[in-house]
């Protein structure tokens, strides 16, 4: 039911952007890494701390995807996927671990007649008032 990413006009971003505050005892160690040249920034070190603790907890990662049923990756909905729901009398209950987008295409009406919930670990793009309309189906 989910569009192909090629098929999209519309330019994705590649990461999201997130805020995080740490002591300054912890920033320091970063910054003399940094300074030391083990890393190029405190977004590198960052980045690979992030990796490190996915790869450490990779299977437990995998089990619980498989076991929420989640979509790995990238799922986008136009408004031609959710009129083909709504023609064959589907509701949708959405459950995506990466990016899930809901087109500019898709009406607010659209999306709260054809989506049940939607469920992201990660990021959810939509337009403003598509979340509005589906604001207590967001998990």
């Amino acid at each position: 039911m989910a569009a192909e990413f090629a098929s999209s006009p519309v330019k994705l971003p590649e990461s999201e952007k997130i805020t995080i505050n740490l002591g300054y005892v912890d920033l320091g160690h970063i910054d003399l890494l940094v300074a030391e040249r083990f890393y190029a920034n405190r977004t590198d070190f960052i980045r690979t701390a992030i990796r490190g603790q996915l790869a450490i907890h990779a299977d437990a990662l995998r089990q619980a995807a498989s076991r929420k049923m989640l979509v790995l990756g990238l799922q986008q909905f136009s408004a031609k996927d959710l009129e083909a729901a709504r023609a064959a009398n589907e509701r949708l209950d959405i459950r995506v671990l990466g990016l899930a987008v809901i087109g500019r295409d898709v009406s607010p009406e659209l999306a709260a007649a054809t989506i049940d919930s939607i469920t992201v670990l990660g990021a959810l793009h939509a337009s403003a008032s598509v979340k509005d309309a589906l604001a207590g189906r967001i998990h």
